[in-house]
């Protein structure tokens, strides 16, 4: 099979209409929202990052791929590695999403980097428009690898010792189930067990990257009471339905601070600065 020019796909754009809808901000805030408060309604601004789930995937379910997305070579190259994993990014948020308004997603492939012959890095840059005013920028890295025989865990970062703040995280299937529905995402690693284990050998179902960083903007915000200006963020171990996750925040300074879901005594999974609006 002769190897695709990913410089043929470097530049390339998508543009996306969307909308967080009434119904869906309420299925939003049923599977993250905070206990004993309402849901966003029309007109209203919605919590940080929620507009991932304005713009989910509308392939059928013939175009899907064994691991549940969307086959590649449509808008993101066919990079020919098996697993795909949300890796980071970085988040610039200028004005609030409105839930009812018409948002508009424009994207960009900024770069495709074959790391090695079992590693590609593709580069995405996102423009989220709220009606007409730029509402948010986004750099997002989705990661494509080899899957191993068996799981090898990446070296671990450790946990806060003395956190700002530990907030217990109820990690079920029905959760995760949940976020995948919202987010129209059936990549299987999230609730299906046995392909997890024995297709793509992890040890249990795999708490999404968007998940927790959603949870820990939100946590964050809570604790110091701003809204969030920026937030830089990557994965640096998977985490999995069995841990003992906890949101965590360290390093608090007047201007932001950063944050980790993590297992207290143990490792972090996603690790973020965020910096507060003025």
């Amino acid at each position: 099979m002769q190897k695709p020019n990913f410089d043929q796909w470097i530049g390339k754009t998508e543009t996306k209409t969307g909308r967080l809808g009434e119904d869906l901000a309420r299925m939003m805030h049923a599977t993250v929202g905070v206990a004993d408060t309402d849901a966003p309604g029309i007109g209203q601004a919605a919590p940080s990052l929620w507009h991932w789930t304005a713009f989910n995937p509308k392939a059928p379910l013939l175009q899907l791929a064994e691991d549940g997305h969307p086959v590649r070579g449509d808008f993101l190259p066919p990079v020919n590695l098996p697993r795909r994993m949300w890796a980071g990014g970085a988040v610039h948020f200028h004005t609030p999403v409105h839930v009812g308004h018409t948002l508009k997603q424009v994207s960009t492939i900024r770069a495709v980097e074959e790391k090695t012959e079992t590693m590609t890095l593709v580069t995405l840059d996102h423009e989220i428009y709220d009606q007409d005013t730029l509402a948010i920028t986004e750099m997002q890295n989705i990661v494509y690898l080899e899957i191993p025989k068996s799981f090898s865990p990446p070296k671990q970062r450790p946990a806060p010792e003395t956190p700002a703040f530990s907030v217990p995280v109820n990690v079920s299937e029905r959760l995760l189930f949940r976020y995948s529905a919202v987010t129209f995402n059936a990549h299987r690693i999230h609730y299906d067990l046995d392909y997890t284990k024995n297709v793509e050998k992890y040890p249990g179902l795999v708490v999404h990257a968007p998940l927790q960083a959603t949870l820990l903007l939100g946590a964050g915000s809570a604790h110091s009471g701003k809204l969030p200006g920026s937030f830089v963020y990557r994965g640096v171990h998977p985490m999995f339905d069995t841990d003992d996750i906890h949101l965590m925040g360290s390093n608090e300074t007047p201007d932001g601070m950063e944050l980790c879901t993590g297992v207290p005594g143990g490792h972090q999974g996603l690790h973020g600065t965020v910096k507060w609006k003025d």
